[in-house]
């Protein structure tokens, strides 16, 4: 059964950017196609107008805000971007919406497009610290209370600020400064990608075979190879079977339709003890 959306095309791609640009305005500061998705990139003061216009614009139609993201470019005088994620049920088709940010610059809110808003841009808040105007419950969600910078910012330290225990002598949980034992900490400062040799358990089963002098690297078949031949050498040899059991050539020989006794007698069961008149007389 065909499904009553289209199904997705490329074209699909091209027809949507120009329907935007149209839609937009002026408030479109560029439209790209990226690995099939398309991009498209607003200024904050225009970016209620154009969300509307993705909504209700006849062509558009991209009813559903499915998510909103944030990315920190620390590089850029606005080094963030919220990327707002449009799903069009009646087109079956998805586009994502750029929009720049800073640390002061709030970006407008649209929980008065959609309600579901409201959570997404708390959540964009905690993580990277962008501000949205207008909307009326700009907390923190996913962070503890009193809790310190934004932990998805490039300059937060991996570590964080503050660590938490149970004290013993307070009976409770307290919080207290990072503090990082420097005499237990070692440093290689080489990437892992770049000739870092770190013996792991499990590493010499990739040595094999292994050639005499230095190791050379061995193929998957190589490796196959081996273990088949280390197998056979393994397994034991099969008993020889001097009574082997013969097939029936015949349909005669197989003992269909034989009664269960023939004549002879059933042996006799422990458990049961015959009466009168049942196999024996008392």
């Amino acid at each position: 059964m065909r499904a009553p959306a289209p199904a997705w095309a490329a074209s699909l791609n091209e027809a949507t950017i120009e329907a935007a640009r149209g839609a937009i305005g002026a408030a479109l500061t560029d439209a790209v196609e990226v690995a099939g998705e398309v991009q498209l990139h607003v200024t904050r003061d225009g970016l209620v107008a154009a969300m509307t216009a993705l909504r209700d614009t006849p062509g558009l139609e991209y009813q559903q805000l499915m998510e909103i993201a944030g990315v920190d470019y620390p590089d850029r005088a606005e080094r963030f971007e919220v990327v707002y994620c449009l799903l069009s049920l009646t087109r079956n088709h998805r586009l994502h919406v750029h929009v720049p940010a800073t640390e002061d610059a709030a970006v407008p809110s649209v929980t008065g497009l959609w309600p579901v808003a409201g959570w997404l841009e708390r959540e964009v808040y905690d993580m990277f610290g962008v501000l949205f105007a207008g909307n009326r419950d700009l907390r923190r969600i996913l962070t503890d209370y009193g809790f310190r910078g934004h932990p998805f910012r490039k300059d937060f330290p991996l570590t964080g600020y503050t660590e938490l225990r149970y004290s013993e002598e307070q009976k409770r949980v307290v919080y207290e400064p990072v503090k990082l034992a420097q005499d237990f900490r070692t440093f290689d400062f080489m990437s892992p990608w770049e000739g870092a040799e770190y013996v792991l358990p499990g590493d010499e089963k990739a040595k094999l075979p292994e050639a005499k002098g230095a190791p050379s690297p061995v193929t998957a078949t190589e490796v196959q190879k081996a273990d088949a031949a280390q197998a056979a050498k393994a397994a034991p040899e099969a008993p020889s079977q001097p009574y082997a059991k013969k097939d029936a050539q015949s349909t005669a020989q197989t003992g269909a339709g034989r009664s269960e006794s023939e004549g002879a007698p059933k042996p006799a069961d422990p458990d049961v003890v015959p009466t009168k008149g049942q196999g024996q007389n008392q």
